[in-house]
């Protein structure tokens, strides 16, 4: 058996998480109606006693999730009162997490990435590492860390990306998934583009896989969906205090603006997961997802899409046909990144399914969709495939497809092109230079950094030697 830690930094990171949390309970309810502890259940839940100790097998006593909870120091988007953490020790999940397993402080980040990584990442590394290490003994065998958090605000992104450099240092075997929520342009953080290059520059060098989200892809998908259920169609409804635009049974009790937001994420991650919690005629290893996915070290962003955007039975729509859920994967309609990869390179792709899909299905898709998109000249069969037998919760079957694409530099010119607007006025520096550890320095080695990154997509879409014949060996 393997086993998977996520670590959730921040406010977006700790409501995303704990959405995925809710959601993958209710997948394992609906599946395991027996109530016993399995091994689908074990990847990412411990069972254990009245006396806290694991428990194996059997029925089921009590789960704990397979975490790691940093605290949301200061709000980003969503104005805070008593902190996320406080609201999920109330909330209905609080028997999942021990509060042993909670760092949080008082003060909070101010949206400065210097504050994150410098001073509150100086001041909890040992208890950081100290609760990791204590997750990690709980695995038989730990296949990789989820890494969840946002990219605008201070925690976030300066702690979230310290954290991601303690895994390294002190796992350095262990694969380092991240997903990260990108800014908008029209972002409440006035700060957002420092603290989003800044981190970047640590995602580069110190993720093994990095999955962007966009909030804009996120609000667009949202408004999409409530319009779907306003348009009067027989069958298209949204539920009332449905998960997909509430927080029941999540966090809180109380609707918040980006709840609908965070269930997106959080089924991306629901679906991301699946082979590893459940059986499948072609599982894949969450390991696979580097290995096949990323032939450089560097570019190793890869584009989510995913087909329902919506989870359990939340959106009252006409089921949609197999082979129109594929062509669905590729259109920027279920893209959860602004980006274009018709019109760019593809590197890679996966295509995780679930659900009653043949092999036979999957393989006459692709050879469909194949001539359609372009793949670089050295790995046209650059394919990699999943099938996991159970699907979502009222849903015949699922789609996400992972592309390693070099669309996803457009992403990266932008954010570039607004931190270039602020430091060239050199804005708000000084609220990161009066941080210890933080140095002018640490700017232009960030812009440096984000730069390369896009010189290296550019270079890719412009070889050398386009019509060069292929080597042979001589014998």
């Amino acid at each position: 058996m393997t086993q998977s830690i996520v670590v959730q930094v921040g406010q977006c990171g700790n409501q995303v998480g704990c959405r995925f949390w809710d959601l993958a309970l209710r997948e394992h309810a609906h599946v395991n109606q027996m109530g016993i502890y399995d091994e689908a259940l074990s990847s990412f839940f411990r069972n254990v006693d009245q006396r806290g100790a694991d428990s194996t097998g059997g029925k089921i006593n009590a789960l704990k999730a397979r975490l790691y909870l940093c605290a949301c120091l200061q709000a980003v988007l969503v104005d805070m009162e008593e902190g996320v953490l406080g609201e999920i020790l109330q909330g209905p999940l609080r028997s999942l997490f021990s509060s042993t397993q909670l760092i949080s402080d008082v003060s909070g980040s101010g949206n400065n990435w210097a504050v994150g990584h410098h001073t509150y990442g100086l001041a909890y590394r040992e208890q950081i590492v100290d609760q990791v290490r204590k997750a990690a003994e709980h695995c038989d065998c730990l296949q990789c860390f989820f890494l969840i958090h946002s990219m605008g605000g201070g925690t976030g992104s300066g702690l979230g990306t310290f954290v991601l450099k303690l895994l390294e240092d002190e796992f350095p075997e262990v694969y380092r998934i991240v997903t990260s929520v990108y800014p908008t342009a029209e972002d409440d953080v006035i700060t957002s583009p420092y603290n989003s290059v800044l981190a970047m520059k640590e995602l580069t060098e110190h993720a093994d896989c990095v999955l962007p989200v966009d909030n804009q892809s996120l609000v667009d998908i949202v408004g999409k969906i409530q319009h779907m259920s306003n348009t009067g169609k027989p069958g298209c409804t949204i539920k009332k205090d449905c998960t997909i635009i509430s927080g029941q049974g999540g966090v809180v009790k109380v609707e918040k603006p980006f709840d609908a937001m965070n269930n997106i994420v959080a089924n991306l991650l629901l679906n991301i997961t699946s082979s590893a919690r459940f059986e499948g005629s072609l599982n894949m290893d969450l390991n696979e997802i580097a290995m096949n996915l990323v032939p450089f070290p560097r570019l190793h962003y890869l584009l989510p899409s995913l087909t329902p955007l919506y989870t359990l039975a939340d959106v009252s729509v006409p089921p949609r046909r197999l082979d129109q859920m594929f062509s669905d994967a590729f259109s920027k309609e279920h893209q959860l990144i602004k980006a274009d990869p018709k019109h760019n390179l593809y590197l890679a792709c996966a295509l995780m399914l679930r659900g009653n899909v043949q092999l036979s299905d999957l393989r006459r898709n692709i050879e469909r969709l194949k001539p359609t998109l372009p793949f670089v000249a050295w790995n046209q069969e650059g394919w990699k495939t999943s099938l996991c037998s159970v699907p979502p919760v009222c849903h015949s079957h699922s789609l996400l497809a992972l592309a390693n694409n070099t669309c996803v530099k457009s992403t990266f010119f932008e954010l570039r092109e607004r931190f270039v607007k602020l430091y060239r006025r050199k804005a708000h520096l000084h609220h990161y230079l009066g941080v210890d550890g933080m140095e002018l320095a640490g700017f232009s080695e960030a812009l440096s950094s984000i730069s390369a990154l896009i010189e290296e997509y550019t270079h890719l879409e412009s070889p050398l030697m386009p019509n060069a014949p292929r080597l042979t060996i001589a014998t």
